[in-house]
Formats: C-alpha cells, structure tokens, sequence
C-alpha cells in the first residue's frame, strides 16, 4: 500500500462523510434504529458508510475492507486492511452534543500504519 496516494483519499472521504453527517445532524429530526446488538443506527451512520466504503473500493480494490456498519465484513481475515467506524459516537450524535468522528485506518499486520479521524462537529481533522 503506497500511504502517498492513500492518505489523501482516506482524507478527502472523511471530510465528505462529515459533510453527509451533518447535513442528518443539522436537520430539524432522523430516525434512529437499533442494530443487532442493541447499539443505535441513523441515516448518517449508514450514508457515510456507503459513502466511505464507495471511494476505498474504487481506489484499493484489491484491499480488504472492514466496516462497523457491514456485518459481514466483520468475518473477513486478512494481514493488511483497511477499517471503518463511518461515525463513532452514534448516541453523542442522537443527543446532538458534537462528540462523534469518522475514522478511517489501514492496518498491517495488526498495527494501524495510517489513519484520519474527523470530527465533523468541531471541523478538526487528526
């Protein structure tokens, strides 16, 4: 994985998914479901999933891709993939106090070589 060309993508998604997220979060009302195990899902959680996981299938095709959002995923095994939390702080974001992210990492060997975690809310990118 060449982190040159991935950083700038794994940037440039989650700023796009922060603008998804907000959109929902300033919006005068979202339905709020609960997945499987009970955790709470919105629209947002799931646009910026589709969103997110779109341009990294598009531009690493050949890179396992894990998702909070896509169950499935959560079965695969691989040595180097790339993770996704769409927006982490799903409860902070129905109580609208701006306490969420959008995280997005590359993993090696089980250690994170290359991430972006935006907080949409507070407009700071690490």
């Amino acid at each position: 994985m060449d982190l040159a060309t991935l950083v700038p993508v794994m940037r440039r998604l989650a700023l796009r998914a922060g603008e998804v997220i907000m959109a929902v979060y300033n919006s005068p009302d979202f339905t709020v479901r609960s997945k499987s195990d009970a955790s709470p899902v919105t629209e947002a959680d799931e646009a910026a999933d589709a969103l997110i996981s779109a341009g990294l299938r598009a531009a690493f095709p050949d890179v396992v891709l894990v998702t909070e959002e896509q169950a499935a995923s959560h079965a695969q095994t691989a040595r180097s993939f790339l993770i996704v939390d769409p927006l982490d702080g799903t409860k902070e974001f129905v109580q609208r106090r701006g306490d969420f992210t959008v995280n997005i990492a590359y993993v090696r060997d089980g250690v994170p070589v290359a991430g972006i975690v935006y907080a949409p809310a507070q407009g700071r990118l690490f």
